[in-house]
């Protein structure tokens, strides 16, 4: 029987290609170096040309290959080594499983197609952040600006390091589970160092991004090679691995790799660090273009005067990211609030409708079928409601509360424009502008 359920475990982990394509990029705020250089004379009369200074704004740094590298790892994170468990239990046989994986990569495509289109035709920093602006205005972007930088993306940053620490620390205790304070250290460590390294530099992080994604790319081809072994051998064994595993790819290592075992839990502790860099690198951009706005604190979008890149924007993600991994119960805060998710991901592909009629005097480069939009936000919009009828809980009610709790907010301090929160905010933004040595960006969009 077909359950949302599995559905839901193998659509939240595929359907990330359609997001991470275009968000990745797009998160890049764009840059122009200045043109002129400044000569100056030396003391035999010759000119000496100084190099050009960079506008105080983020670099494009990122090449082809860093890109591609953060798009794939970003989209490839923990989830795709989780998920097969849980969506094997739910479909029961392993033919409706592949099916199941097969549908939801067909959903991700029709959704890649309408990023294509968005981000071709709205060319601003924030992916679904401008799209949704562009087409509901400001209150929309606003309400998903506050979600997603509040919760959806330090949770998510959160939920990666943590799935890093387990299988990190999974060969040091080969006999049991390791202790929860060990994972939340680890996962803290993690954090603090990846907020680092992305806080330091935009090109030291795209390198980390390659070595990371090529070992992901690696563990990867293992999995597949053994799996087509086995099913040469008619060994009918991978229902029961998937089935009984409390952590998938650890238990496939023993089964099926057992001399070299250890190799398994370190690769995917590759793969999710690396996803947890791409998670980190995306959330930064957005908060930063949010306080561009105006729907976030100002010093959001401020640039470091010595690496360019969003370190306020950063060190917010990083710090809260910390704060979610407190709580035992952040899976199911990711729970609750995926289904805020999915009415995003349904709002941006009815967004592409929308601005057929709204907004047609836009260029298109690339111009998908509206049908193709309608499938996606109809999708969304069941699993949105189905895990809701299904098994309504309080939860839910909570997380839309938070929502739209948001417009408390919104109204004082966005649409009017409070003075008086002018005053409270200047001070505090003086202050850690001269504490993290950051200004406001030189030239925007």
């Amino acid at each position: 029987m077909f359950c949302y359920k599995v559905f839901e475990e193998a659509a939240v982990d595929i359907y990330g290609f359609s997001l991470k394509w275009f968000q990745t990029i797009k998160m890049e705020a764009g840059s122009i170096n200045k043109a002129s250089l400044n000569g100056s004379a030396d003391k035999t009369g010759h000119s000496e040309e100084e190099p050009p200074e960079k506008a105080t704004m983020l670099q494009k740094d990122i090449g082809l290959v860093s890109g591609i590298s953060l798009i794939v790892g970003t989209m490839i994170g923990s989830g795709i080594f989780i998920s097969p468990k849980s969506v094997l239990l739910y479909s029961g046989a392993v033919g409706p499983c592949l099916l199941i994986w097969t549908a939801c990569g067909v959903l991700s495509t029709l959704g890649a197609l309408c990023y294509a289109e968005l981000g071709t035709m709205i060319t601003k920093s924030g992916a679904e952040y401008s799209y949704l602006i562009e087409a509901f205005g400001s209150l929309v972007g606003y309400l998903y600006s506050w979600t997603t930088v509040m919760v959806l993306k330090p949770s998510s940053f959160a939920i990666i390091t943590l799935s890093f620490a387990e299988y990190a620390s999974a060969p040091f205790y080969p006999d049991c589970t390791p202790p929860l304070v060990v994972i939340k250290c680890l996962s803290a460590t993690a954090i603090v160092i990846i907020t680092g390294v992305n806080c330091l530099s935009v090109k030291l992080a795209s390198y980390v991004q390659n070595f990371f994604t090529a070992a992901k790319l690696i563990i990867i081809v293992i999995i597949v090679v053994a799996g087509i072994v086995l099913m040469a051998q008619a060994v009918a064994v991978v229902r029961t691995i998937l089935s009984k595993a409390k952590s998938n790819m650890t238990t496939f290592g023993d089964r099926v790799l057992y001399p070299v075992a250890w190799l398994v839990p370190l690769f995917v502790a590759f793969s999710t660090f690396g996803s947890a860099n791409g998670s980190c690198f995306t959330a930064g951009r957005l908060s930063y273009v949010a306080g561009r706005e105006g729907h976030m604190v100002k010093i959001l979008s401020y640039i470091s005067l010595k690496h360019y890149t969003p370190m306020p924007a950063l060190l917010f993600n990083g710090i809260l990211a910390i704060f979610y991994i407190m709580p035992s119960d952040i899976n199911t805060l990711i729970n609750y609030f995926s289904f805020a998710q999915w009415a995003f991901y349904g709002l941006t592909a009815l967004s592409l409708i929308v601005m057929r009629f709204t907004r047609k005097e836009f260029d298109r480069p690339v111009k998908v079928p509206v049908f193709i939009a309608g499938i996606v936000a109809l999708v969304s919009i069941y699993l949105v409601l189905a895990p809701i009828i299904d098994k309504p809980e309080w939860e839910y009610l909570y997380c839309t509360i938070f929502i739209f709790g948001g417009l408390i907010l919104y109204f004082p301090l966005v649409y009017w424009k409070a003075k008086w929160a002018r005053k409270i905010m200047r001070p505090i933004t003086m202050h850690l502008q001269l504490l993290m040595e950051v200004v406001p960006p030189e030239k925007t969009e």
